[in-house]
C-alpha cells in the first residue's frame, strides 16, 4: 500500500515529546519508538532530594550504556544524529528544582551528568517561587532569581510548567535565554489553574521559547475523554497567538493513565498525589485519565500529524510543532 502524505511527513520529521513521566517504566520506550518519536524526555526528578535524583540519574546512565538503540541527548546535534541513526534520544528532565536543595552549584553538577532542562516548581511553593496550585503567587524569590541566572550560565533550559503565572513571568524577565513551558495549554481554550493565560504565552514566545501542548485530559477539554480535535484546538490557538515557531509537544503521558494501569491502581496513585498536596481535586479530577482519542498512548502519534494536516496546518508548521522548535531551543541554549 502506498504511503500517504501524512505518513511520509511523520516518518521524515523529527518528533519530540519533551515530557514523558510514563517512562518511569522503561518498557514504554517501545511505545514511543512505535509512534515515530526521535527523542523523549523522561522525568528524572520532581519533589526529590539530591540523593534521590543522583540515584535515578545513575540508574538511567547505566541503562543507556546497555541499550545501543538509545542515545543520550546533550546537544541539538545529538537529536539530528539520533534521527539519522534510527535511535531514540533520551533527554534528562527535572520537573522541579527541589533536587538543587539550597546549593546552586548542583546546577552545574546535574548539567555535567546530562540534565538539560529543569522546571522551576511542581505545583507547590519551593525555594524558587510559587507553583501553579498555590493560593497566592508572590513571584520568584531572591534564590529563584539566582537560580534562573545559574541555569542560564550552565546552559540548562528554564521550564515554567506547573509554575505560578507571576513566578513564570518573573523567570522570563530574569532569564537571558529562551524560557519554555514544556507542557501547558491556553486558558482561553480550556480554563484551568494549570493552563496559561495569553500574557504568559506571549512572554515565553518573546523570550524565544515555546509552549509544549499537553494531553492530560483535564487540561484539554471539559470532558473525561477529549477528542483529538480538542487537543489540536489548543495548538491552533497558540499558533494564532504567537506563531508556529513557538508551539511544540509535551504531551505528558504518565504512569497512572488509561490504559497503562488498572482503574484501581490509578485511584491509589491519585489519592497519594492528593495526600502529598501535589495535586488538588478541583484541577486534577479523579481517574481514569483518557488522553485524546487517537493518541491515547504514544504508539499512535502519527494520527496527530495526519489530523493537523487535515485541519489546514502546512507541512512546515507541522514539522516545527512535531520537533524542530525544540531543536531550535536546544541549539540556542545547549549549543551544537
Amino acid at each position: 500500500m502506498a504511503e500517504t502524505k501524512a505518513e511520509q511527513l511523520h516518518r521524515d520529521s523529527i518528533v519530540i515529546d519533551a515530557v514523558c513521566p510514563l517512562l518511569r517504566d522503561r518498557k514504554h520506550l517501545d511505545w514511543y519508538a512505535e509512534g515515530g518519536c526521535t527523542a523523549v524526555g523522561p522525568t528524572l526528578a520532581s519533589r526529590n532530594s539530591a540523593a534521590e535524583a543522583f540515584r535515578t540519574i545513575g540508574d538511567w546512565q547505566k541503562f543507556l550504556r546497555m541499550r545501543t538503540d538509545l542515545k543520550h541527548i546533550r546537544a541539538a546535534a545529538d537529536v539530528e544524529a539520533a534521527k539519522r541513526e534510527g535511535k531514540l534520544g533520551i533527554i534528562f528532565h527535572f520537573q522541579g528544582t527541589d533536587p538543587i536543595e539550597d546549593h546552586l552549584d548542583l546546577v552545574w553538577t546535574y548539567k555535567s551528568l546530562g540534565v538539560g532542562i529543569m522546571q522551576l516548581c511542581y505545583n507547590v511553593r519551593n525555594r524558587v517561587g510559587d507553583g501553579a496550585e498555590e493560593r497566592c503567587d508572590a513571584g520568584l524569590s531572591n534564590f529563584g532569581v539566582e537560580m534562573v541566572r545559574e541555569l542560564n550560565a550552565a546552559q540548562v533550559i528554564v521550564d515554567c510548567s506547573h509554575t505560578g503565572v507571576r513566578t513564570s513571568l518573573d523567570a522570563v524577565e530574569a532569564s537571558s535565554a529562551p524560557v519554555v513551558v514544556s507542557h501547558g495549554n491556553p486558558r482561553a481554550v480550556r480554563p484551568s489553574q494549570r493552563n496559561l493565560p495569553d500574557e504568559l504565552i506571549k512572554a515565553v514566545a518573546q523570550s524565544g521559547g515555546l509552549i509544549g501542548a499537553v494531553g492530560f485530559p483535564a487540561f484539554v477539554a471539559d470532558s473525561p475523554r477529549p477528542t483529538l480535535d480538542q487537543f489540536i484546538d489548543s495548538i491552533a490557538y497558540m499558533v494564532d497567538l504567537v506563531g508556529a515557531d513557538h508551539v511544540a509537544l509535551g504531551i505528558d503521558y504518565y504512569y497512572a493513565q488509561w490504559p497503562v494501569v488498572s482503574d484501581e491502581d490509578a485511584m491509589k496513585f491519585y489519592k497519594s498525589a492528593l495526600a502529598a498536596r501535589s495535586w488538588r481535586p478541583d484541577t486534577y479530577p479523579p481517574p481514569p485519565h483518557y488522553y485524546p482519542a487517537g493518541i491515547e498512548t504514544p504508539r499512535t502519534l502519527h494520527n496527530l500529524t495526519a489530523r493537523m494536516l487535515e485541519r489546514g496546518f502546512g507541512a512546515d508548521a507541522v514539522r516545527k510543532i512535531l520537533g524542530l522548535n525544540w531543536v531550535r531551543v536546544y541549539r540556542t541554549v545547549w549549543g551544537e
